[in-house]
């Protein structure tokens, strides 16, 4: 359980949450793949991504997605709080071999009703969008 520091009892329509940057890697991929067990070989094999069509090697979808709502569950202080939690891929995350990828997160809320809160996320890697409408509903009471 994180630290709380937003008053959930003030939360508004507007409020920003604090963004962060989301460095991954290709050691960051193999351990996810363990993890996961989801071991495409698009996630580790460069000349296999090459060869179906991708620029590069790319991150898992799910880990982009975890890593993408941790904003959120930072800013309520607590995962227990997110009750739930979709998105639409809208473009890879390629992790460069050198480099790896930064993924910026950001996040604003757009709707409070009752004890709830949806927080829309924007999360883009080099400039372009790779989460489209992704949207956490989280409670707000204790």
């Amino acid at each position: 359980m994180s630290e709380q520091t937003t008053d959930l009892r003030a939360v508004a329509v507007g409020d920003q949450l604090p963004g962060r940057t989301i460095h991954l890697t290709r050691e960051d991929l193999v351990r996810y793949a363990g993890a996961s067990l989801d071991r495409n070989r698009i996630h580790w094999d460069e000349p296999f991504a090459k060869q179906v069509g991708l620029p590069d090697v790319i991150a898992h979808g799910m880990l982009t997605m975890g890593s993408a709502v941790q904003v959120v569950v930072d800013w309520v202080g607590d995962a227990g709080r997110v009750v739930e939690y979709a998105t639409k891929f809208t473009a890879p995350v390629v992790v460069d071999y050198d480099d790896g990828a930064d993924v910026e997160v950001s996040g604003t809320v757009k709707k409070v009703e009752g004890d709830r809160a949806t927080v829309e996320l924007t999360a883009t890697c080099r400039g372009q969008k790779v989460l489209g409408r992704a949207l956490a509903t989280v409670r707000l009471d204790g």
